[in-house]
């Protein structure tokens, strides 16, 4: 096989009927995508539950490695796959979540299961194929999962085949049109949780018959005590069982679980859904489906569709607690969530004065404290965002003796933790690096299996030249989370700013392997080639980034000394050119452009570029270097030697420039 297969159209027994003549490799798992089942990840948690056990005894290191992504699409696992890397957000009751996943989440989580599945696909002996159905109907974790399995797995490897009724662009194989009935017993119709199209007999039951099929299945998996069925399974049977109550309860547990976790698209889904059974009759579960789909849309740029929502508690209730709730909702959409045109900060101040406003007259205690300080540190952000740091690091220290105050020291630990967090980020923003350092350690500490953390301690560690400890935090972020492209860059950085260019490629190789469209890592991938002789690839790597930004100043400079090295200054002398159109060209640019003036005999124009490319990286010894050069043949050499001297003091075991120096015209220069 050479590619991977997508069955599209038809019914599910057709596109069964088609693979089944298709020449696969085997042994082939055939997994049911459809969300009805286990909700997110339904297809992830399928074929985890039948590989890890195994996994387990014979890989027990990869499934350590992928144990935060096992957990997070099977959590029936926990048993076999103990967590070791907990943080105070997935460990904190709902009550005191204050923290919750961003969009990004979902995406490392499914380039850590690709990893665990493609590892565990080279090290069988035999070919495999999995094969994936009814994805039409699978949740956006696992649609999200299956482009990148797509992409990462080698087909030769591991062959996945995807079936949908839906065309796709994917598409290799066409089912046809399948116009027989299905004859499926109506019991093994709802015995099949919403995964088949409904059959003759389910439709011929009274609806009493239905709702109690439906009832007794809900009933069976409830016993089980699988927490995935409580996404899927359970709540699709209990809307169309005999209980309204059941069907609310077992949605508003979904969401709950759902939107802890990070699965907004099925956090919206489910909220609708609950949404449709309890209304303001009953205002406090109406108010949480609410505001759990409010901020859920606005976690997926959807805030004006939050903002209507927030609109609507305001309409619908009287409760201080919910208006203040929908106050700081309103505020975080136009400070953090609205479209650049919309964000507005002085009326996020306002709404976020009053969320202030309202916790300050709840009735003291624990809670009134709490409140307060958690809406005056959304004011804290407000300011940040409007750069008015100094009322924020005011609010934020308030906000942190008041908790230490009030609470005992395994109280809101998570909010406590963020807290600090918030205050080391403003302590950043001010210059205040060390103070800043000293908040992000406090909170490494407190919550130590966070990555955050350790990237942005990293950042500032390198601001303060603190390289080696840099180099440890970047490299325990990459290990305490799932595949983090942003932390394996900067660690690559890091380790070519150092002089381990090998490292810095494995780290470059890894994050394009996660994201192709990483741009950065095509310009410092294709440095390290140029460096190492290689300009076929440095070339290779340029285009590659253009292909995906085309007029990258970087990239461009690269292309350009790429086509240098190989002798095509034409071509290279083009790509110069169009790296220096841009106002942030880099230095290397007018440097390159300036060897292929110099080659071509024009000294003037060679010497202009030079001296821009000074003016950017003025402690550049291979650039004064060359610009020394220059100004010697130009007979400018008095200017020539104080380059040549500077360049000295910066590498004084350089031969060339030591050479250079007892240039008899430099000598003269110097009597």
């Amino acid at each position: 096989m050479t590619k991977h297969l997508w069955i599209s159209g038809g019914s599910r027994r057709t596109r069964d009927a088609l693979r089944s003549g298709l020449d696969l490799p085997g042994p082939t798992m055939v997994v049911d995508a459809h969300r009805s089942r286990r909700g997110p990840y339904t297809a992830a948690g399928t074929w985890l539950r039948q590989l890890v056990p195994t996994a387990v005894t014979e890989h027990p290191d990869l499934v350590r490695r992928h144990e935060i992504e096992i957990l997070a699409a099977a959590p029936e696992l926990e048993a076999m796959v103990p967590a070791t890397r907990e943080t105070l957000a997935s460990l904190a009751v709902p009550a005191e979540r204050t923290r919750f996943h961003t969009r990004l989440r979902t995406g490392r989580m499914a380039h850590g299961l690709a990893e665990f599945l493609r590892e565990l696909a080279r090290r069988s002996a035999a070919p495999q194929a999995l094969v994936l159905e009814n994805v039409h109907a699978a949740d956006a974790t696992d649609l999200e999962l299956i482009e990148i399995l797509l992409r990462r797995i080698d087909p030769d490897e591991l062959l996945i085949v995807v079936g949908s009724s839906e065309q796709s662009p994917h598409t290799t194989h066409t089912a046809p049109v399948d116009h027989e009935k299905s004859s499926i017993s109506a019991r093994d119709q709802v015995w099949a949780d919403g995964t088949l199209d409904e059959s003759e007999a389910y439709h011929q039951l009274t609806e009493s018959l239905r709702q109690k099929l439906h009832d007794q299945r809900a009933a069976e998996l409830e016993a089980r005590g699988d927490l995935s069925l409580r996404l899927g399974a359970i709540p699709y049977h209990r809307e169309r069982g005999s209980d309204p109550e059941k069907a609310g309860r077992a949605l508003e547990e979904a969401v709950e679980i759902c939107h802890g976790k990070g699965y907004y698209h099925a956090t919206i889904e489910l909220a609708e859904r609950g949404r449709a059974l309890i209304a303001w009759d009953q205002p406090r579960r109406r108010f949480r489906l609410t505001a759990d789909l409010a901020q859920s849309l606005a976690i997926l740029d959807r805030a004006a569709e939050a903002e209507q929502l927030y609109d609507e508690i305001r309409r619908h209730s009287l409760d201080p607690e919910m208006h203040m709730a929908a106050a700081y909702g309103t505020a975080m959409l136009y400070t953090r969530h609205h479209t650049s045109s919309r964000k507005d900060n002085d009326r996020a101040r306002a709404w976020i004065n009053q969320a202030v406003a309202i916790a300050s007259l709840l009735p003291t205690g624990a809670n009134q404290n709490f409140q307060e300080v958690f809406m005056r540190n959304g004011l804290a952000l407000v300011e940040v965002h409007a750069r008015r740091l100094d009322q924020a690091l005011r609010l934020v220290n308030d906000g942190i003796a008041t908790l230490d105050a009030e609470l005992g020291p395994d109280e809101q630990r998570l909010h406590r933790s963020v807290l600090r967090f918030n205050r080391g980020q403003v302590y950043a923003g001010l210059g205040r690096i060390e103070a800043a350092v000293a908040d992000y350690t406090e909170v490494i500490e407190a919550d130590p299996n966070f990555a955050e953390y350790y990237f942005d301690r990293a950042g500032l560690l390198r601001r303060l030249g603190r390289d080696a400890e840099a180099l440890a935090d970047y490299t325990t972020a990459t290990r305490v989370s799932p595949p983090f492209a942003e932390a394996f860059y900067n660690r690559g950085d890091l380790l070519l700013e150092l002089g381990d260019p090998e490292a810095a490629r494995a780290d470059l190789d890894r994050v394009l392997d996660i994201d192709p469209d990483f741009t950065d890592a095509y310009v410092n991938r294709a440095g390290i080639r140029l460096a190492a002789g290689d300009p076929e690839g440095a070339l290779r790597d340029a285009r590659d980034g253009l292909a995906r930004d085309p007029e990258n100043p970087h990239l461009l400079a690269v292309l350009g000394q790429a086509h240098a090295d190989l002798g095509a200054g034409d071509q290279a002398r083009a790509a110069f050119d169009r790296a220096l159109a841009d106002p942030g060209a880099p230095a290397a640019a007018w440097a390159g452009r300036a060897a292929i003036r110099f080659d071509r005999g024009d000294l003037a124009g060679a010497l202009d570029d030079l001296d821009r490319a000074v003016g950017l990286t003025p402690e550049d010894v291979a650039v004064l270097f060359n610009r020394a050069l220059v100004l010697r043949e130009l007979g400018e050499n008095g200017r020539a030697l104080v380059d040549l001297r500077e360049a000295h003091a910066l590498a004084p075991d350089d031969e060339d420039i030591t050479q250079a120096l007892a240039d008899p015209r430099l000598l003269g220069a110097l009597a």
